[in-house]
């Protein structure tokens, strides 16, 4: 019985980065005697076990065949006679089928090391066309680590179009698409995630509403990229330069959905885009079963992004409409989650990266202004029920009048 450390564990050791991912394979035993020495299994379907004191993952040395659709579409043959070459061939990329041992030797039978050296993500084997999860996972891959220069290999970028045009994406189930996606949004570069999905077609048959965007103009003054696909990129972009969680990141994936059904003959303005992209926007969140948190803000962001361009211009009875539509007096962070969804929209924009957004501190602004109508005093007064709620929002009303004279 030997045991290796491989993936993700020993690719980041040798590219210098922290470790985070500690996985094992364990070759020459049985799923018996893992039980005999105290592991705990994990699942039915595979033979992994967790280590009886740290918790780690440790996995038998195994084969797996194709035998049906999508990522789950897998039998396997996990014996004592597997070896670790048999077992790191089935790994996706070369860069994650190399072991060590205890000594920190290193089996790399794929050449791996030579593949983090020229900074290229290649597939393994040919069996790597066989699970359409690859497709989502190795553009997830060059989004983390696109900052060091990796690149896709031609022909596994061939392989991942293969996969794409064949259909099985969509046998893919939305927890494990969505598991995918929200992993790379949150990596160093998602929009090179969104990008790599695009070179391989893999965009159209998940996100179709996303690759709709890309080819459609913008008016270049407030738009120099012009490409509508090109700035919500750009808008991704900045989202992860300024650590944003994953709540915004997906709103400003999904913001712009409505511009890509705008007839062709209205470019490059797109009146009424806000309204037309919320049932888009749903489409998209209802796909993939995307948490609450993330799918209210996508939806508030769609329809309200251009009420925070404009705030600085909105009467305050319109403002009093937007904050109320936030609940702000109940859930500040979702609105403050928008504000900066609109600023990284605002910066999302070629040439205009740096430009300040006073937007931002004036929608914060308001909010505390609002806040600080004190209800206990009209309950005094002798206000209940719906006479109560009528003169709050007027007071409110008063204090963003307020606010709006002392800011202007």
């Amino acid at each position: 019985m030997q045991i290796y450390r491989v993936g993700g564990a020993v690719r980041d050791r040798l590219l210098g980065r922290e470790v985070t991912d500690h996985d094992h394979v364990v070759v020459g035993a049985s799923a018996e005697r893992m039980l005999e020495l105290g592991y705990r299994p994990v699942g039915a379907d595979f033979p992994v076990f967790l280590h009886p004191q740290t918790g780690e993952e440790y996995a038998l040395a195994r084969t797996e065949r194709k035998s049906g659709q999508g990522y789950g579409g897998f039998t396997f043959y996990a014996n004592p006679d597997v070896t670790l070459e048999q077992d790191l061939i089935r790994r996706d990329l070369t860069i994650n089928a190399m072991a060590e041992d205890d000594d920190g030797n290193v089996t790399d039978p794929y050449q791996g090391q030579q593949d983090l050296e020229s900074r290229i993500l290649r597939h393994v084997s040919p069996a790597f066309a066989e699970d359409p999860l690859r497709v989502l996972r190795v553009a997830r891959f060059a989004a983390r680590f696109a900052a060091l220069g990796f690149t896709v290999a031609p022909e596994t970028l061939e392989l991942m179009r293969q996969l794409s045009g064949s259909g099985e994406l969509l046998a893919l189930t939305p927890e494990r698409s969505w598991k995918e996606i929200s992993r790379a949004l949150m990596e160093e570069q998602p929009q090179v995630f969104i990008q790599v999905l695009r070179d391989c077609g893999a965009l159209k048959q998940l996100l179709p509403e996303v690759d709709a965007l890309f080819g459609v103009p913008q008016p270049p003054a407030h738009h120099p990229e012009i490409d509508s696909g090109v700035h919500t990129l750009s808008v991704l972009e900045q989202a992860a330069l300024f650590a944003q969680p994953l709540t915004v990141r997906w709103a400003c994936l999904l913001h712009d959905l409505g511009k890509g059904t705008t007839p062709p003959t209205e470019w490059p303005r797109h009146i009424a885009h806000e309204h037309r992209g919320l049932k888009l926007i749903k489409a998209v969140n209802e796909r993939f079963k995307v948490p609450k948190d993330c799918q209210e803000l996508a939806l508030l962001v769609g329809q309200y992004h251009t009420h925070g361009h404009r705030a600085l211009e909105l009467k305050p009875s319109t403002l009093l409409e937007l904050l109320q539509s936030f609940d702000v007096y109940r859930r500040p962070q979702r609105f403050e989650e928008f504000v900066m969804a609109c600023e990284m929209d605002a910066r999302g924009r070629l040439g205009l990266e740096q430009r300040s957004y006073p937007q931002a501190d004036y929608l914060r602004g308001a909010a505390t202004a609002a806040r600080s109508v004190a209800v206990q005093p009209l309950v005094a007064q002798g206000f209940t029920g719906q006479a109560l709620g009528e003169a709050i929002k007027r007071e409110r009303l008063e204090a963003l009048k307020a606010y709006k004279a002392a800011t202007g």
